[in-house]
């Protein structure tokens, strides 16, 4: 799968409005949401059934449960570059629980992301979003 192909699929669901828990382009979705269709896009099935899950994900546990989904499917990689998928951590000591998709890397870098309050647009990876990034991964060259 090249980058390109991921960077197109994932800025095709800019304006998506955000929509807890769904993943469909156009109707709603929310980060993990935009992952998810991305994956759909360009490999056809996912990889998983996702279980509900509320917005704080796993807080009152610790539990990074993202994370953990994120290395069952995706390939970890030392530095983002366009068609990687980032993770943040939204506050220090909290779990992960924030995905984009990298559109743009070098000096000028970008992300597509459904945030909420805003559905799905292309962001600055600003130096306070950089900072928020613990784990880099990108899609499997085949579906698991």
């Amino acid at each position: 799968m090249s980058a390109a192909q991921i960077v197109r699929a994932a800025q095709a669901w800019i304006g998506t409005p955000y929509v807890h828990q769904a993943s469909l382009r156009g109707a709603g979705c929310d980060c993990l949401g935009l992952v998810r269709g991305v994956w759909r896009d360009v490999f056809g099935t996912e990889p998983e059934a996702v279980p509900a899950y509320s917005m704080d994900w796993s807080e009152p546990s610790g539990e990074e449960r993202l994370w953990a989904a994120a290395l069952r499917h995706l390939v970890p990689v030392a530095a983002p570059q366009a068609g990687s998928v980032v993770l943040f951590r939204m506050r220090h000591g909290a779990v992960a629980k924030h995905l984009g998709i990298v559109s743009r890397a070098g000096d000028d870098p970008a992300f597509v992301h459904a945030y909420s309050g805003h559905g799905v647009v292309e962001s600055a990876l600003t130096a306070p979003w950089r900072r928020r990034v613990v784990a880099t991964f990108d899609f499997p060259q085949e579906a698991d």
